[in-house]
């Protein structure tokens, strides 16, 4: 199976490692998350494409999935699972996304959370017949709390750029924040996690409050991409 890696200047061998596995290997500019994905697609020759990033990794069972997957789909969601501090949370498990899919038919937009035109939050989507495969897609986002406030604050930055600063909006938004926050914690079961899952709960629930804040005051938080 071909492998392209896409690369936006790393420091931590990605490159070296890739090529000595046989990767190809291009060397790009950081021009935003849906800039990136879209560039990559164009260098595709295959007609299937399975889309990852460089902390997410298949578990066995979604590895011999995708390996026994019929062709008669256009495309495959694959269960996502989100680490925070090497532990798998139950509020970011088996998130629904598209990522193994016929490469002419696929369509990469963006999503951001508070709404707006921010370019990130990026989501594939293709027309039906679509299917599920067994597995997971584990993500290895947050291996510390500085690593996870580091995107954190990067990803509600760039959002914020991406917004009409609204008092009455971030003033809802703040006020919506304790039901989500508790929607979290029981519907979603980050209650069951302890302390780390109300950390992230709590964080969650504030997300879309804290885009609308900075979207007020536009020189709040670094909007430095951490190092990846």
């Amino acid at each position: 199976m071909p492998i392209l890696v896409i690369d936006h200047g790393s420091s931590d061998r990605t490159r070296e490692i890739a090529r000595e596995r046989g990767a190809e290997v291009i060397d790009r500019p950081f021009e935003g998350f849906v800039a990136a994905r879209r560039f990559a697609l164009t260098q595709v020759r295959t007609q299937w494409t399975l889309m990852i990033d460089a902390d997410e990794a298949l578990d066995d069972v979604l590895r011999d999935s995708i390996a026994g997957a019929r062709d008669d789909v256009n495309g495959y969601f694959v269960l996502r699972t989100t680490f925070y501090r090497g532990r798998a949370l139950r509020m970011w498990r088996d998130e629904p996304l598209l990522r193994l899919f016929r490469t002419k038919d696929v369509r990469i937009e963006s999503f951001p959370s508070a709404g707006g035109s921010a370019q990130l939050h990026e989501r594939c989507t293709c027309e039906p017949p679509l299917g599920t495969l067994a597995g997971s897609l584990l993500h290895y986002s947050y291996p510390t709390h500085a690593a996870y406030s580091a995107k954190y604050d990067f990803y509600t930055s760039i959002e914020a750029r991406g917004l009409q600063p609204s008092r009455a909006r971030a003033a809802q938004e703040l006020a919506g924040a304790i039901p989500r926050f508790f929607w979290y914690l029981f519907a979603r079961g980050a209650l069951a996690d302890g302390i780390s899952g109300a950390r992230i709960a709590w964080h969650s629930a504030l997300y879309p409050a804290m885009v609308r804040m900075k979207a007020l005051h536009p020189s709040t938080g670094s909007g430095q991409a951490p190092k990846w």
